[in-house]
């Protein structure tokens, strides 16, 4: 039996988008555990930055979160769909954007002691409008705000939902990276 293996599976609930099982599961140290996990298909979130360095954000109604709260646009990938290409349908449906470009930042865990969802995050650059399709139970208002505010929000709590936060936090970092770059080889 190797470290991390599922030795039982309980299934608790199966629903449209989770399934949630009890599972016995043997641990790196050779103990086994009882873990309530909930199985996701994971996602992708979209840093959308237009060329005057404004990204989109959407205030949404999250019942979950009591209210509502600023997000990146995202969504579950679809059976058989890779992240790249569930980023760019969500970014169309959510936020009415397609882009030219797409830079990974790479992947995010958005509970890992109980859920197996994994969040691939993306920067969109090169954007240019699309219609969007907002799902029934959507409530989605679109806005685009500069860089800077919106990092300073995730400093002072305004934003405060995770995929969001390190998708912001993922793209300052790679285009304070890139300046950097580009600055060192101007000289050569």
């Amino acid at each position: 039996m190797s470290a991390g293996e599922v030795i039982k599976s309980e299934p608790i609930y199966r629903g449209k988008v989770i399934e949630v099982a009890v599972e016995t599961v043997e641990l790196p140290n050779g103990r086994q555990a009882v873990l309530e996990m909930v199985h996701h298909p994971g996602g992708a979130a979209i840093v959308a930055l237009d060329d005057q360095e404004r990204v989109c954000l959407l205030r949404q109604y999250r019942h979950a979160a009591g209210g509502w709260i600023w997000e990146l646009p995202a969504g579950r990938c679809e059976p058989d769909e890779t992240p790249l290409t569930t980023a760019q349908r969500e970014l169309g449906e959510e936020a009415g954007l397609m882009a030219a470009e797409w830079i990974e930042l790479g992947p995010m865990y958005s509970s890992p002691g109980i859920f197996t969802e994994v969040i691939h995050l993306w920067l969109a650059r090169g954007l240019s409008e699309a219609a969007h399709a907002h799902e029934p139970g959507e409530v989605i208002e679109i806005h685009r705000l500069p860089l800077s505010q919106a990092l300073d929000w995730c400093d002072d709590g305004i934003i405060a939902d995770s995929k969001t936060l390190i998708g912001l936090y993922r793209t300052a970092a790679y285009l304070r990276d890139r300046a950097e770059f580009l600055s060192e080889g101007a000289g050569c």
